[in-house]
């Protein structure tokens, strides 16, 4: 006899969507189909969509050394809210960050006594420590992040090009794959000095100082390295439908590279970010709305991965005052699949399998999760159970992270996420957590 038995509902699987129910025992899915046998526990979910886990592979939770802005309980709790089971978490924002060993060991403590979800963590490319990288391989790390801009942290320098190169082609040799925060360092920095000195800094100014032109130049240099290290790239928040297409078409000549965006680039533009202020300020910027549509159309012709949420919060104080002197980063760890549901299924008619496909079963497969992200026989029981036709209005008190802040206050959403599970235990029912911790660290399969 089962452990469990979700009864009833439409399951979405990697080929269709199909009434049929799932049977979980140790916290993994041993049947799918339809009238299965009894289980010690039923979970009803006639009506309801039973969806895999999301797994987020960009989040800053900040832990340890800025828990003030976040801290693994409470930005994993959102996550859960949202449908999530697991988290990829960036080196930065956390202090000391995530270069070494050590700091990585602090962390997967710091995570396993607070986070209810489970997660993988990322390792940090800076000048001065190829050499770290082979023992954080070890440890566990699901690849390395590197910014070839100012990363917005002092103690998070930016990867020149020689350390980004040499960084890459240890990263190959270790199978992993790279990170990039894809903006051109010197053309941004200009612009922006240059700007203040004239005494322009509006809104529509910082927009203005990180065009998309800067996404696409680094973009371009990336995929040139990566391609002569033969390393996996992994292209992080891209904000332009360009961006991505030259991303394709670099894959297309052979470089292994992954695309990923974010629901904020989807959804917001210019426009929205004057009407808001620094609540939607990020790095890259959103942009106009004919950008904003070049990247809807790539996403569904199939050309972006990944949708991650960037999920980069600080404390409310970091938010107010002057928009340039502003805190660079988005709250939306809890809207990612929302988001999908309501504007990419709703209103765009994009497959429920093609969302699970960028929320679920990709991130797995490209980072070598090999039990995750998909409703098979063998695989985690990481569900996340949907009522697809029913909308709520997104409130602050909803809101599950540290603060209640989010651009994404006062949208309405249609499809409400109603339990989450991971591991076959419920870690999210009726609007808030439903565990305190109990998340683990999830390693790579790399050979």
């Amino acid at each position: 006899m089962a452990d469990v038995v979700i009864r009833g509902g439409s399951v979405v699987t990697p080929e269709a969507t199909i009434r049929a129910d799932v049977a979980i025992e140790d916290g993994m899915i041993s049947a799918v189909g339809p009238e299965l046998p009894g289980g010690r526990k039923e979970v009803d979910a006639t009506g309801r969509i039973v969806f895999p886990g999301v797994i987020d592979v960009h989040v800053h939770f900040n832990e340890p050394g800025h828990t003030e802005w976040e801290g693994a309980a409470t930005g994993s709790s959102a996550l859960a809210a949202g449908g999530g089971t697991l988290f990829f978490d960036m080196p930065l924002n956390s202090i000391p960050c995530t270069v070494n060993a050590h700091e990585f060991d602090r962390k997967r403590a710091a995570l396993e006594q607070s986070a209810i979800t489970d997660f993988a963590l990322w390792g940090g490319i800076v000048p001065g420590n190829l050499s770290e990288m082979a023992e954080l391989a070890e440890r566990g790390v699901v690849g390395f992040k590197a910014f070839v801009c100012h990363s917005g942290l002092d103690e998070f320098p930016r990867a020149d090009d020689l350390t980004l190169f040499e960084g890459l082609k240890e990263a190959a040799r270790l199978g992993l794959p790279v990170a990039i925060h894809a903006e051109n360092h010197e053309l941004i920095t200009a612009l922006s000095k240059r700007m203040i000195a004239q005494g322009r800094q509006s809104i529509r100014d910082f927009l203005e100082s990180r065009p998309v032109i800067a996404e696409l130049e680094a973009i371009q240099r990336a995929t040139l390295l990566a391609g002569e290290a033969g390393a996996k790239l992994h292209l992080i928040h891209v904000s332009s439908g360009r961006g991505v297409a030259m991303a394709a078409e670099a894959r297309s000549r052979g470089v292994d590279v992954s695309i990923e965006t974010c629901p904020h680039y989807l959804f917001f533009t210019g426009e929205d970010v004057e009407r808001l202020g620094a609540i939607a300020k990020c790095a890259p910027p959103v942009r106009d709305k004919a950008e904003q549509e070049n990247l809807w159309a790539e996403l569904l012709r199939g050309a972006v991965d990944i949708v991650a949420s960037d999920h980069s919060p600080s404390s409310p104080d970091r938010k107010a005052g002057e928009f340039w002197s502003a805190w660079g980063g988005i709250s939306g760890v809890q809207s990612t699949l929302p988001f999908l549901l309501d504007r990419a299924y709703h209103q765009r008619d994009l497959p429920l399998q093609r969302i699970a496909s960028l929320v679920a079963a990709e991130p797995a497969q490209r980072f070598r999760i090999a039990d995750r992200g998909r409703i098979v026989p063998g695989a985690a029981a990481d569900l996340a159970l949907i009522d697809i036709g029913a909308s709520f209005v997104l409130k602050r008190e909803d809101l599950l992270q540290r603060h209640p802040l989010s651009p994404y206050l006062g949208v309405s959403f249609r499809g409400i996420i109603q339990q989450t599970i991971r591991r076959g235990e419920t870690i999210f029912a009726d609007g808030k957590a439903a565990v305190r911790s109990g998340g683990k660290l999830v390693r790579p399969q790399i050979r």
